[in-house]
């Protein structure tokens, strides 16, 4: 086959396979190419199943209606994105032969789609950071320049689909881990409403809800597509929102029909720098928006960006102690220090004082936060933001240090207070690059990064753009306009599409 494969979005490439002008065997053998030539600098898939992806290709019925995406390459997120029999490791050491029992619901309407799985991507362990730097696999290395990040959690991802290995490939995001990576890495990332995409039977509370799954993807339609393809009600989950009535690709390119009332800020929520770029981003944005007849307005958040983290990190906590005790029942010993990462050991330990009557508390405050941004969504259809507050970290930059480690291990022999100013002492190096994004998963609003801006470094920065509960066809819309306009950045300067 003598096409760029890479170049194509999933749309694209699903076409050619419904016309017959190329096979789903030859889709998969040109991302396996691909995969040989940019995986061992990027480093951004870490397994691949590529004698398994090769005969469910042959397999793949290219006439079948029901698959919009019949014979098309796609990767997964080593965490949450089950293939039954196969390992899933969620980046941990210690979880390096955990085999998964069954494919997950996400992996199975992915399939149903009729993409074809080829592999796991990377991730930090259990995905608690925002760059992907696991022990187990090594750095992720951007696209864009290899001395600096992806980003995580889905780090892996955004590297994949980035350098064109697939066009579009699964990302789960708990606090950003879809929009972080897509605004260092030109991407177009969607965190949908949530209860859109659940990943159960049994298991739809990730993070108490602040967690879900979809993908990144270079062109909005894949992902319009995509959120056609995912969108269900599951009886059994725990959060739910009811099916769009249209089709998010149908409608992508409809007028909106009136003038959006939209409010934006560049200021931290935090109280952390923004850069000079990550401003320039958003200002160009809004201006963009307000040149198509809209009315823009200066609006802090809401929301109490500090006491926001703080319950973020309470959830944190807890999540990895309540995962501590299943590991050390499975283990049939106490976890040890030298077993995880030191992010990890210090939530787990954290976790271990934190009340349940704490948890409740502040899963209560997710609620006040969630009040106040359906209060502003009364007044604006759009928040429009920095996704992130800077261009990419270099590769090992958030990393924590000797001595950082050192005092760190000393967790456990805390007061309670103690402890949580460690937390947020030790994320907020992290924060400082990625402060906008949390607030979307703690209170549910589906929410976008856009590749608007590049830095004079010619490094990507991205726009965040949230909405009120439901209306990720209103984000796709908004998309959709910018992608068709000179702001839109994509892959132009990226080296691995020159």
């Amino acid at each position: 086959m003598s096409f760029s494969f890479h170049t194509y979005d999933a749309i694209d490439l699903a076409k050619l396979v419904k016309s017959r002008e190329v096979s789903p065997r030859e889709l998969v053998e040109a991302a396996f190419a691909r995969i040989d030539e940019v995986n061992p600098l990027l480093n951004a898939v870490v397994r691949t199943r590529r004698q398994a992806a090769l005969k469910e290709a042959d397999e793949i019925n290219v006439d079948d209606s029901t698959q919009p995406f019949a014979g098309v390459p796609f990767l997964l997120k080593d965490i949450s994105q089950a293939i039954g029999g196969e390992p899933l490791t969620s980046g941990a050491l210690m979880m390096k032969n955990h085999i998964a029992k069954r494919d997950s619901n996400f992996v199975a309407q992915i399939r149903n789609g009729g993409f074809i799985p080829l592999g796991h991507t990377n991730t930090p362990e259990f995905g608690l950071k925002n760059i992907t730097e696991p022990a187990l696999y090594g750095p992720t290395r951007n696209p864009w320049n290899t001395e600096y990040s992806p980003g995580g959690s889905s780090g892996g991802a955004a590297a994949a689909v980035a350098s064109g290995i697939v066009p579009v490939a699964g990302a789960s995001d708990g606090g950003g881990s879809i929009r972080i990576p897509a605004s260092f890495t030109g991407l177009f990332g969607l965190k949908p409403t949530r209860g859109r995409t659940p990943v159960g039977p049994g298991v739809g509370r990730q993070w108490q809800g602040a967690s879900i799954d979809f993908a990144l993807s270079r062109s909005v339609r894949d992902s319009a597509a995509m959120l056609d393809l995912l969108q269900t009600v599951q009886p059994e989950a725990a959060f739910q929102t009811p099916l769009y009535p249209g089709s998010y690709f149908d409608d992508l390119l409809k007028p909106i029909g009136r003038k959006l009332r939209i409010a934006y800020t560049t200021a931290s929520p935090v109280g952390t720098p923004v850069s000079e770029e990550a401003t320039k981003a958003v200002l160009r944005t809004v201006k963009f928006l307000e040149g198509e007849g809209h009315d823009v307005e200066e609006r802090l958040s809401p929301v109490n960006g500090v006491r926001l983290m703080e319950n973020y990190y309470t959830m944190n906590a807890g999540e990895v102690a309540a995962m501590f005790t299943t590991l050390e029942g499975m283990l049939g010993r106490a976890i040890r220090a030298d077993d995880v990462d030191i992010v990890t050991w210090v939530l787990g330990e954290a976790g271990k004082k934190v009340m349940a009557s704490e948890f409740v508390h502040s899963l209560n405050e997710w609620d006040i936060a969630a009040a106040q941004m359906s209060s502003l969504f009364k007044r604006y259809d759009l928040y429009v933001t920095p996704t992130n507050a800077d261009s990419a970290p270099k590769i090992g930059e958030l990393t924590q240090r000797a001595d950082e480690i050192e005092k760190l291990l000393h967790i456990s022999e805390m007061s309670k207070e103690d402890q949580r100013r460690m937390i947020y002492t030790m994320f907020e190096p992290s924060l400082t690059y990625t402060p906008f994004t949390q607030l979307a998963n703690l209170t549910g609003q589906p929410a976008m990064s856009i590749p608007v801006h590049l830095t004079p470094a010619a490094l990507p920065v991205g726009v965040q753009v949230m909405s009120s509960k439901g209306r990720e066809d209103l984000l796709l819309q908004v998309a959709a306009q910018l992608e068709s306009s000179e702001l839109w950045v994509g892959m132009k300067g990226n080296p691995y599409f020159s």
